[in-house]
């Protein structure tokens, strides 16, 4: 094949360049990051998030108290820091520029979801759990909800011609999150029973299409309602 290309003057495809390995320093970083968090979920796991300090996390983790926030400012950015926020917005921006946004968001939310259920099952499960029984970590959660929401003001914005800034672009993207942390404390409060893809998609299916039509209310033990006759 590439024979043929040289002789008929075409340039053979290029395969795609890999991403630059990161360098010494940044993967001894990822790594003291990876073992704060590691220690952090196992201290929790046995003892509870409020018996659980800083100075534990570091020996276990063997760093010094100062490292562990020197990394995370606060016990509640280890809970929460799970590393697919970044790649989410990054990969929202890649999307067919003549792509409806919102069909843009389901396909990036359903990936990253996937993801962490596939990577990080049991963690995604406590982070769940904590947010919705440790007020400190809703509190930071919902700070950081509200980061992403500017940023994905700015796509919404960019795909749409509003301003990003504007108050309609801010209203539906402060719905937006805050309908993700409320299907985040649904999965949570219903013991992590249900498919969280299939509530992310019925999330957004109500954030396009509103609320879905009531069911039709039966009569007394089981009749049709009143004034309605059988088929």
């Amino acid at each position: 094949m590439a024979d043929n290309d040289r002789h008929e003057g075409r340039t053979p495809p290029q395969a795609p360049a890999r991403p630059p390995r990161p360098g010494l320093r940044e993967r001894k970083k990822t790594k003291t990051r990876e073992a704060i968090r590691e220690a952090a979920f196992a201290l929790i796991a046995d003892q509870g998030y409020e018996a659980t300090t800083i100075e534990q996390i570091a020996g276990r983790a063997e760093v010094s108290p100062s490292t562990v926030s020197r990394y995370f400012p606060a016990k509640e950015d280890i809970v929460l820091g799970d590393g697919y926020d970044r790649p989410l917005l990054a990969e929202l921006s890649t999307r067919p520029a003549d792509e409806p946004w919102p069909a843009s968001v389901r396909h990036v939310l359903r990936t990253a979801v996937g993801r962490a259920l596939a990577e990080q099952p049991d963690l995604t499960a406590l982070r769940a759990r904590l947010m919705l029984e440790v007020p400190a970590v809703r509190s930071r959660m919902l700070e950081s909800m509200a980061a992403v929401g500017r940023v994905l003001g700015e796509t919404v914005a960019a795909r749409t011609g509003l301003e990003a800034d504007g108050l309609e672009v801010r209203v539906c993207t402060a719905a937006l999150t805050a309908g993700l942390l409320e299907t985040t404390r649904y999965w949570a409060e219903h013991g992590h029973g249900d498919d969280l893809t299939a509530l992310v998609d019925r999330t957004l299916d109500v954030f396009e299409h509103g609320l879905p039509a009531p069911a039709r209310p039966a009569g007394p033990a089981g009749n049709p309602p009143v004034g309605t006759t059988p088929a």
